[in-house]
């Protein structure tokens, strides 16, 4: 039996839960490592498994893995999540890349200096209800296939989902003047794989909380 995936990362969600996203849809498991100390940090440097000296890094058939985009897109690749030709793939990337740039400004949103986190949270939700989610609505108005790409659930209704919920925890009630995405959010959600991921006790993290962002800050800020 092949060795499960193992994950590197800090006890969080980071650039690491589109990660863990992926994996869960796919139905495999995986074990995590948590990167708690500097020294964990330096050993994984020392010897060589981050090329680029950045986490994630993720250990799965016979390889090592960095860099969250190369590490996403091999997953997609290997468990059908990238749609069935170019031009889907290409559609993928494009609604991918739009939800990502929304994730980072909430992923980084927690490590902001307190007088600016009011200011930073007021500017995400505003973004998200006049450029990205407008955008997807707008994609999902009577575009005649049964996903967000194509016939067939692929990383891009994986991702749009996990950016979604990521914006109902700063505001439960984004999607009231969005109820093609409401309806998307419940369809991919009731997805076995996707269901179960989001049951208490699975994999996926939690919002950060204080220990998370000093614990990233005292490794990789030293």
């Amino acid at each position: 039996m092949a060795a499960r995936p193992k994950l590197y990362y800090f006890h969080g969600r980071g650039r690491m839960e589109s990660i863990r996203w992926l994996l869960a849809a796919a139905g495999e498991e995986f074990e995590e490592e948590f990167l708690e100390t500097r020294e964990q940090y330096e050993s994984c440097r020392r010897d060589g498994r981050l090329l680029f000296g950045q986490v994630p890094l993720v250990e799965m058939d016979g390889m090592v893995l960095t860099q969250t985009r190369a590490i996403l897109s091999y997953l997609a690749a290997k468990y059908n999540f990238y749609g069935k030709d170019l031009k889907e793939r290409v559609r993928i990337n494009m609604y991918i890349d739009g939800t990502q740039v929304l994730m980072m400004m909430i992923i980084m949103a927690p490590f902001k200096f307190p007088e600016e986190k009011q200011e930073t949270l007021a500017s995400i939700m505003q973004k998200a209800k006049t450029r990205y989610l407008p955008a997807f609505e707008k994609i999902l108005n009577n575009h005649g296939e049964d996903f967000l790409v194509g016939n067939k659930f692929s990383r891009a209704d994986i991702q749009l989902l996990e950016a979604i919920l990521m914006v109902e925890e700063l505001n439960a009630s984004v999607l009231s003047d969005f109820p093609l995405l409401k309806v998307f959010e419940t369809k991919i959600s009731n997805i076995p794989t996707i269901k179960k991921f989001l049951q208490p006790g699975s994999q996926r993290k939690p919002p950060p909380h204080t220990h998370y962002v000093d614990c990233v800050r005292n490794i990789v800020l030293l």
